[in-house]
């Protein structure tokens, strides 16, 4: 049974001016697995790969039904799989955690549902 479903889109050139902004954004919203990932991206993948990673977790908290201000960013960390598929690795929740994320040149969108099993 479907427990919530969440989405979020984030802009790419907002998230590239916070990447540049601040070291610490990155620190503050990956996860060590997520940033390993993301410091052997080029420029243009690490912003795209950050906001992605943003927009689940953005996702994830609306369809938990908390937002992010009960959740900590490091509590939701999602990988890629072997065939460049993304997953979620860990989350505050018990169940299926299905994600989708994609972008075009200007926005990242991604997109959550919660599963009870």
């Amino acid at each position: 049974m479907i427990q919530g479903i969440g989405i979020d889109i984030v802009d790419l050139d907002i998230m590239q001016k916070a990447i540049a902004k601040s070291e610490r954004f990155i620190i503050r919203i990956l996860t060590s697995k997520e940033k390993a990932y993301f410091d052997d991206l080029n420029d243009r993948r690490k912003v795209e790969y950050a906001a992605g990673r943003f927009a689940v977790k953005e996702a994830f908290a609306k369809a938990l039904g908390t937002g992010l201000k009960n959740l900590d960013l490091q509590d939701i960390e999602t990988l890629t799989n072997d065939l460049g598929a993304p997953y979620v690795n860990k989350a505050p929740f018990k169940g299926k955690v299905w994600v989708s994320i994609s972008h075009t040149e200007k926005v990242v969108i991604a997109q959550i549902v919660l599963e009870n099993i």
